[in-house]
């Protein structure tokens, strides 16, 4: 059993809430929160119970009864936060995506590293039940070798200009808030590709609304996903191999059901467990079980691939032509 890890949670946002709910409903410390205001910390603080609210992340970063520090910023303040963090001496779960792009994601992998610290990215997907178990059947043999995944993310989000999503200055656009989910999914059953492609249409804004994928790997596989912020999509997932599939429920990226099917389309497995909360909290529970055991990456989701899924990213934004301001 992890021993008493504490939690700082640095920004306090709709992602910083949603995971401290799972925290809490596992039982978990949550000694600290830190924001850019006292006001927006001790509000928070006082919603969740949680006994220290600072008014800075520097100063959440220096509280000596923290341990680990979730970091819920956008995506385009992760590389300051992190670095903050882990020259205080603490470990980071970090939001994902990872960073704007690999320079920054490798800054702080080899920062982490140097410091014996743990990172891991916040890529909750990765350690749910139903994705534990997928692997487990893919790794038994159960469909044969993979030869196509699909996956979507669409959902009906703001069309609103000032909306984040759509600034390209806070890292707005569909490819890294939304389609990392399936890309990330792609990395995991069948890891890097050998060749990817990419489409995307735009906002008046300059910020990605909709981007699909193809991806080819050496074994002969192909893999596809679909993003976008502007229409809501079935958000399924299927695997197929050689001697059957899997069919991955809506919505496949959060606790969810499945069946596995052989060739004769006859269902051999379903998985559905009972769900608990929102699902965060496994995420957690990996990060505890790294620090408890003096560990300082995860085997399911290392740093090493948080930084090569960013040169995916990089290079997917690169065919379409987006650029954030911040790498101008």
């Amino acid at each position: 059993m992890a021993q008493n890890i504490r939690w700082g949670i640095l920004a306090t946002g709709w992602i910083a809430e949603l995971f401290v709910k799972d925290l809490q409903l596992i039982n978990r410390s949550v000694t600290a929160v830190g924001s850019r205001t006292l006001e927006s910390a001790q509000r928070f603080a006082t919603k969740f119970g949680i006994p220290t609210a600072h008014a800075s992340y520097e100063a959440l970063a220096a509280d000596p009864n923290v341990d680990i520090i979730y970091i819920a910023t956008p995506h385009p303040h992760h590389l300051a936060a992190a670095k903050l963090a882990l020259n205080a001496g603490k470990h980071i779960l970090l939001e994902k995506p990872f960073t704007i792009n690999a320079v920054e994601a490798r800054e702080i992998t080899d920062l982490a590293q140097s410091k014996k610290l743990l990172v891991l990215e916040a890529m909750w997907t990765r350690f749910l039940p139903h994705m534990r178990r997928v692997r487990q059947i893919i790794a038994d043999g159960t469909i044969g070798e993979v030869r196509s995944i699909t996956a979507d993310h669409r959902q009906k989000l703001p069309d609103d200009p000032k909306h984040r999503l759509n600034d390209l200055a806070l890292g707005g656009g569909a490819l890294l808030d939304l389609g990392i989910y399936p890309i990330s999914f792609t990395w995991d059953i069948l890891g890097k590709p050998d060749t990817m492609h990419a489409a995307a249409t735009f906002r008046d804004t300059g910020a990605d609304a909709q981007v699909a994928t193809v991806f080819h790997y050496a074994s002969g596989a192909i893999a596809t996903t679909l993003s976008s912020s502007g229409s809501a999509g079935p958000n399924r997932a299927c695997v197929v191999g050689t001697k059957g599939r899997i069919e991955i429920d809506r919505v496949w990226y959060e606790p969810t059901s499945f069946r596995v099917y052989n060739n004769d389309n006859t269902v051999i497995e379903t998985f559905d467990e009972p769900r608990h909360g929102r699902g965060m909290q496994y995420q957690a529970e990996e990060a505890e079980a790294l620090i408890t055991a003096g560990l300082t990456e995860s085997p399911l989701l290392t740093p090493a691939q948080s930084v090569q899924i960013m040169q995916t990213l990089d290079e997917l934004r690169a065919q379409i032509g987006l650029k954030y301001p911040s790498e101008a």
